[in-house]
C-alpha cells in the first residue's frame, strides 16, 4: 500500500484518538505510583494501551514494543493491533517509559505512544543504543555522535554563543556513563542526572529555556531512542544513534531484524521518517507534563501530541468524567 494513500486524512483524525490510548495506560500505571512494584504498574499501563489499541481503526504492527513475541504476552514486536479496518501504521510503544519512576513516585514517568506510515520506523531489537540529541535552530552536524564529550559541549557552546559554564548535559545515571559524567564536569558544564526516563530527557533539549538541558548524551535503551527520535521529529532537532551490543546475542537478534550493520550510525530521520504522530501523557508530575490528577469525580491528565508533517504541537489537558471504564 502507498506510504500516503489517506494517511494524512487519518492521521488528522488520528491526533485525539492516540491521546486516548496514552491517557488510558497513563491512568492504569498512576493507580500504582509510589507502590514499590515495577511490573505491577507496567503490566496495568501495557494491558490499558492494548486495549485501546484495539479500538483503533487501523491496521498497525507494533514495531518497538515491549519485547519479541517469545519475551512479551502482549505489545510485542511483530505483533497486529487495531481493528484491522484503516491504513496501515507502524506503532511504537512505551506504556510506561520510567518504570522505577513511577514505583518510587518520582517525576517524569509517561506513556508514551508513536504512530508511523508503515515501514518509517526503525525497526530496533530491544538492546543498548548510543545516543546524543539536541534540539532545534542549529545547523546540521553541531555535534556528533563520533566526537569526544568536551567536543561536542564546546561545538554547542559556540554555536549558542554562551560560556561553556551555560551549557547542561541531560545523562542517565548509571555507572558506565562514570567516564563522560567526570569529562563533562571538568569541561566546565553543568549536568542534569536522570535516573531513568531518557525520551523525556531527549525532548527537554527541545526548550532549554524552561527544562535546562542543552544536550543530551549517553547510551540508553534501543526502543527509547526510535520514540525519541518520533518525537524530535515533529518538534525538531537532531539525533545521532548507534546500536551498543553487550553480548553476541544483541547481534543476532539486531541480524534477524534486518540490522546489517550493527555499527552504523544513524541519524534522526533514518529512525523515524515519513509522517509521525507522537504523543505522551504524564503519570507522575515532571518538567514537562502533569501526572495523573484522582478527583472525587473526574481523572485529570496531561498530553502531549506532535505531528510531523505539520510540526503541530497540541497540549490536552482532559477531566475523565465518565470514571467507570477506567476501574
Amino acid at each position: 500500500m502507498p506510504k500516503d494513500n489517506g494517511s494524512a486524512t487519518l492521521h488528522r483524525m488520528l491526533t485525539l484518538e492516540i491521546a486516548r490510548v496514552t491517557e488510558a495506560a497513563a491512568i492504569a500505571a498512576a493507580r500504582l505510583r509510589g507502590r514499590g512494584d515495577e511490573m505491577a504498574a507496567d503490566q496495568a499501563a501495557v494491558d490499558a494501551m492494548r486495549r485501546e489499541l484495539n479500538r483503533l481503526a487501523v491496521h498497525g504492527t507494533i514495531v518497538i514494543g515491549e519485547g519479541e513475541r517469545d519475551e512479551a504476552p502482549m505489545l510485542y514486536i511483530g505483533e497486529d493491533v487495531g481493528t484491522g479496518e484503516g491504513i496501515r501504521v507502524d506503532i511504537a510503544v512505551d506504556p510506561l517509559e520510567g518504570t522505577t519512576i513511577c514505583a518510587k513516585d518520582l517525576p517524569n514517568s509517561l506513556a508514551v505512544l508513536a504512530f508511523a506510515q508503515q515501514d518509517s520506523l526503525l525497526n530496533s531489537p530491544d538492546i543498548y543504543m548510543d545516543k546524543i540529541a539536541i534540539g532545534p535552530g542549529y545547523e546540521k552536524g553541531i555535534v556528533d555522535l563520533d566526537a569526544s564529550p568536551e567536543e561536542n559541549i564546546s561545538a554547542l557552546a559556540r554555536a549558542k554563543d554562551v560560556p561553556i559554564a551555560e551549557i547542561t548535559a541531560c545523562i542517565l545515571d548509571r555507572p558506565r556513563h562514570a567516564k563522560m559524567i567526570e569529562a563533562v564536569r571538568q569541561i566546565g558544564a553543568g549536568i542534569r542526572l536522570i535516573g531513568d526516563g531518557d525520551i523525556a530527557g531527549v525532548i527537554h533539549t527541545t526548550e532549554p529555556d524552561e527544562t535546562g538541558i542543552d544536550i543530551y548524551m549517553g547510551i540508553g535503551g534501543a526502543p527509547e531512542g526510535v520514540l525519541a527520535a518520533a518525537a524530535l521529529r515533529c518538534i525538531g532537532g537532531q539525533m545521532q544513534c548507534r546500536l551498543h551490543p553487550l553480548k553476541p546475542e544483541d547481534s543476532e537478534r539486531a541480524e534477524a531484524m534486518g540490522i546489517a550493520d550493527i555499527r552504523r550510525k544513524y541519524e534522526m530521520e533514518e529512525l523515524a521518517s515519513g509522517d509521525v504522530i507522537f504523543a505522551a501523557t504524564g503519570v507522575t508530575d515532571g518538567s514537562m507534563l502533569d501526572g495523573v490528577k484522582f478527583k472525587k469525580n473526574a481523572i485529570v491528565t496531561e498530553t502531549v501530541v506532535m505531528r510531523a508533517a505539520t510540526k503541530t504541537v497540541r497540549w490536552v489537558r482532559t477531566e475523565h468524567r465518565t470514571l467507570d471504564k477506567f476501574r
